[in-house]
């Protein structure tokens, strides 16, 4: 059931000078003009706060590429560096290989008879030696005279040469 209320003496109107109707009229006119500014102030504001955003945003990746070159720098220096140490090791390591393999290139070619660079030089040596002392015993001199042999690396050639053994024992006969 609805009850009807009574309507006040003048009294009470003076306390409350707007009727309850018009007080949520105001209210809801006050409401909707805040919201109105509130409005007008985001779409003012919003250009501006994405510009800020932006360039925050510019700020942190430029922070970020710096730190990244940084990093990728060290990465770089640290790589050159493994690198040059591996390949110093590499290149000592060549080092005593080459040596080793001489080594026994050398010993082995010397089980076959074949002689070194050493015994061709000395050979050499002793030719003109040779040449030189029979140039001074024979008896027809020749108005040139011989000429000598470099006493360098001989070129190798395909024609073997005689054994060591006899070559000491020729040796030998030149000292007495």
């Amino acid at each position: 059931m609805v009850k009807k209320v009574q309507s006040k003496p003048a009294t009470a109107s003076k306390t409350n000078p707007l009727p309850l109707p018009g007080a949520v009229k105001d209210s809801a006119q006050q409401i909707w003009q805040a919201g109105l500014a509130s409005f007008t102030r985001a779409q003012a504001e919003g250009s501006k706060a994405f510009e800020s955003l932006v360039k925050e945003g510019m700020d942190i990746e430029r922070k970020t590429q710096s730190t990244a070159e940084a990093k990728m720098a060290q990465a770089a220096m640290k790589m050159s560096g493994m690198a040059s140490d591996i390949s110093s090791k590499a290149s000592v390591q060549l080092s005593k290989l080459e040596t080793m393999l001489e080594s026994s290139v050398g010993k082995a070619l010397k089980k076959l008879g074949v002689p070194s660079s050493q015994d061709v030089a000395e050979l050499i040596a002793r030719m003109d030696a040779l040449a030189q002392a029979v140039h001074k015993l024979s008896p027809l001199k020749a108005s040139a005279p011989v000429a000598k042999r470099k006493s360098t690396k001989a070129p190798v050639t395909a024609k073997r040469v005689a054994p060591k053994a006899p070559a000491r024992k020729a040796r030998s006969k030149a000292a007495a």
